[in-house]
């Protein structure tokens, strides 16, 4: 399937209406955020009756985009994707949540399963995860993904890596290097995204496991649950973690007091870490993750429960737990994400894209001073569950989705 898309989109307020009642664009606006444009959420708040900490944190103004660019499916024959990431040569190479790992090229030709993982738990959702390349590959060709590992007593969210072969038909030497304990019988929030920082060492992304069990290890610092740690790539803690040196704290954390963190990306203006989250039912959250701090989950977060009550003792608000940057009532179940950095589409420039499934569309956000001042959803007549959304060598931006679709979006 190959079908090609073209969107004229015009900011209303940015146009003037000639004699016939047509628009006329006016030129050199794009890059400007129109003030008069509704919130793109129109749908009833879940709990209307709590109040966001800041103008903009929620329901923030609309915007559109002004250039022209296009969309099309290069291929939708993937495996339920999961994560995505370029090779050097632009090919991408993409997880299947079922354990298998491939080579798409941008015309859509898709490889052979490349062999050579460890066995995955695809119960639920479980399953081949979040992957990257080494900043070294094109000299060393070592990949690194996290997946759902089955072990006794239940499963963990684990981190792998190993070398893919010249001739990119197995993954050679893979080894386990991290594994988030306590293990859980369960099949529910891995987290799972994986990526490196400025100085070579990885971020991971871990969910408190959903249940109500477990849900209170994601604040306690002796648990790998319901975090974001930071490591090398021989899976110890990094050098420089901002809560090794507190008592009782696991060394490798590097942020806590996540619910189910799916997106992780780095700003590229000044190489911050960035994250997201699903809420229960409402209080999805975008995240600028400082090192050591607490995001509050389950203490405090914007949702309910998914039967309609409160989450503990329903609050919003606590002195010394972070507040998300942005966030949704009702969910949009927000997955992969990255900053755009491209020139094609020169207003999107440091503007965030957030893959989302309940969702089913692709989330723009234009960030100021690290505050949310205008949103856009794309894509929203695909009716896809968009899992993951990559910026390409060529500086398009290309997209995953649950049904098995790969996206490219750009000029």
């Amino acid at each position: 399937m190959n079908r090609l898309f073209i969107f004229p989109l015009l900011s209303l307020g940015l146009f003037s209406l000639n004699c016939s009642g047509m628009p006329k664009t006016e030129p050199n606006l794009v890059s400007k955020t129109d003030t008069t444009i509704a919130p793109v959420e129109t749908r009833e708040a879940n709990s209307p009756q709590y109040k966001s900490a800041f103008v903009g944190q929620t329901r923030t103004n609309g915007v559109k985009t002004t250039t022209k660019y296009s969309f099309k499916v290069l291929t939708e024959k993937l495996n339920s994707p999961w994560g995505l990431t370029s090779l050097p040569d632009g090919r991408l190479l993409i997880t299947e949540k079922s354990g298998n790992l491939r080579i798409v090229k941008t015309t859509g030709e898709m490889s052979d399963k490349i062999t050579g993982l460890p066995t995955v738990d695809t119960d639920g959702q479980g399953g081949l995860l979040g992957i990257t390349l080494d900043p070294a590959f094109a000299q060393n060709r070592m990949v690194y993904w996290a997946f759902s590992e089955p072990v006794s007593g239940g499963n963990h969210t684990s981190v792998a890596k190993g070398r893919l072969s010249d001739d990119e038909r197995k993954i050679e030497n893979a080894v386990v290097i991290y594994r988030a304990t306590p293990a859980h019988k369960g099949n529910l929030h891995y987290g799972g995204r994986v990526l490196f920082d400025k100085n070579g060492y990885l971020f991971v992304s871990t969910g408190e496991r959903s249940d109500r069990s477990t849900r209170p290890q994601a604040q306690q610092l002796n648990s790998g649950l319901g975090k974001i740690i930071r490591i090398t790539t021989d899976g110890k803690p990094a050098p420089g973690n901002a809560l090794a040196s507190t008592g009782g704290a696991r060394p490798e954390l590097y942020s806590y007091g996540h619910r189910n963190v799916q997106g992780l990306t780095i700003n590229p203006v000044d190489g911050e870490l960035w994250s997201n989250e699903f809420g229960p039912r409402g209080g999805d959250e975008i995240n600028h993750v400082i090192p050591g701090k607490n995001y509050g989950w389950p203490t405090i977060t914007y949702g309910i429960e998914y039967g309609g009550g409160k989450v503990g003792d329903g609050i919003q608000q606590k002195e010394g737990l972070e507040q998300p940057v942005y966030y949704w009532d009702p969910s949009v179940s927000p997955s992969g994400m990255t900053f755009y950095s491209g020139s094609q589409i020169p207003e999107w420039q440091n503007n965030l894209f957030v893959g989302c499934l309940s969702g089913m569309h692709i989330n723009r956000l234009v960030i100021k001073e690290n505050k949310v001042i205008g949103e856009e959803r794309l894509l929203t007549e695909e009716y896809q569950r968009f899992r993951d959304v990559h910026q390409g060598k060529d500086g398009s931006l290309y997209a995953i989705t649950d049904q098995g679709r790969l996206y490219k979006i750009g000029k």
